[in-house]
């Protein structure tokens, strides 16, 4: 179990780190060429289409587990030590901060699934009386 652990910890600083790029790849410091490597790493992440369909058992997402860290670690290494260092020091004063909150998404989002229960109720009521 000891592997899992180390597993799970390494993907959480792989998410940090993909945040800290994410932050580089705006940075008008970052040379272009890490930029496009960047934006290339992402499409790949998110694009439904792989080297090796993820359906084929165990090498499926094998490609996704290797290809993806080897990409973020090489654009780690291409993007110029002072922006990745001013990058990470965004990222902490984010983590540091208090979470954005906005009571207008929040009152829509409420009447959003109050609109929705009353849909259900009324097609309920339809159905019963009907």
């Amino acid at each position: 179990m000891a592997w899992l652990a180390r597993l799970k910890q390494r993907a959480k600083a792989l998410k940090g780190e993909t945040y800290v790029l994410y932050l580089a790849a705006r940075h008008p410091g970052t040379p272009w060429y890490a930029k496009l490597l960047v934006a290339v790493i992402v499409a790949y992440a998110f694009s439904p289409i792989d080297l090796i369909p993820d359906f084929v058992p165990v090498l499926g997402y094998l490609d996704d587990l290797v290809l993806i860290p080897l990409g973020i670690a090489l654009a780690i290494k291409l993007v110029p030590q002072a922006v990745l260092d001013e990058c990470h020091a965004k990222v902490r004063a984010a983590r540091q901060g208090s979470k954005p909150t906005s009571r207008t998404a929040a009152v829509v989002i409420v009447l959003i699934w109050l609109a929705i229960a009353a849909l259900g109720v009324a097609w309920g009521w339809r159905l019963v009386a009907g």
